[in-house]
C-alpha cells in the first residue's frame, strides 16, 4: 500500500493553511476520509491506498472566509479538487497545494 500526505500553503498570506477541510475520495466517488489540516497545513490520517485513481477536495472558500478574504458569490475557487493517480504499490505520494482566493497550483511531492 502506498503511502498519502498533503501539504497546504497559502500564498496570500505566506503561511500554512491551517483549517481547511479535505476529503478524498476514490474513483467511484466513495469517500474514503474526511479532515482539516493542522497548524502546518499538513492533514495527519491520511490512509495508505491502493494503487487507482483518486481525487483529493480542499474548501478552500470557506478557508479564505475564515481568514476574513471578502470573496464574491459565488467564489472563482469553492473547493479545489485534484484528480491524481497511485501507480507504486509501494511508494509515497505528496499531494502539495499552493493556493490563493484566484488561483492554484500542484505537483508531486517527495
Amino acid at each position: 500500500m502506498s503511502s498519502l500526505s498533503t501539504h497546504v500553503l497559502d500564498t496570500a498570506h505566506g503561511c500554512p493553511a491551517a483549517g481547511i477541510a479535505l476529503q478524498l475520495f476514490d474513483k467511484d466517488g466513495a469517500l474514503l476520509f474526511s479532515g482539516v489540516t493542522d497548524a502546518d497545513g499538513r492533514c495527519p490520517g491520511l490512509p495508505a491506498l491502493s494503487p487507482g485513481r483518486y481525487r483529493l477536495g480542499f474548501g478552500v472558500a470557506d478557508y479564505f472566509r475564515a481568514r476574513g478574504v471578502s470573496l464574491p458569490d459565488p467564489p472563482f475557487l469553492d473547493i479545489v479538487t485534484i484528480d491524481f493517480g497511485i501507480a507504486d504499490a509501494d511508494g509515497h505520494y505528496h499531494v502539495p497545494l499552493l493556493v490563493s482566493p484566484f488561483a492554484y497550483s500542484t505537483y508531486r511531492g517527495s
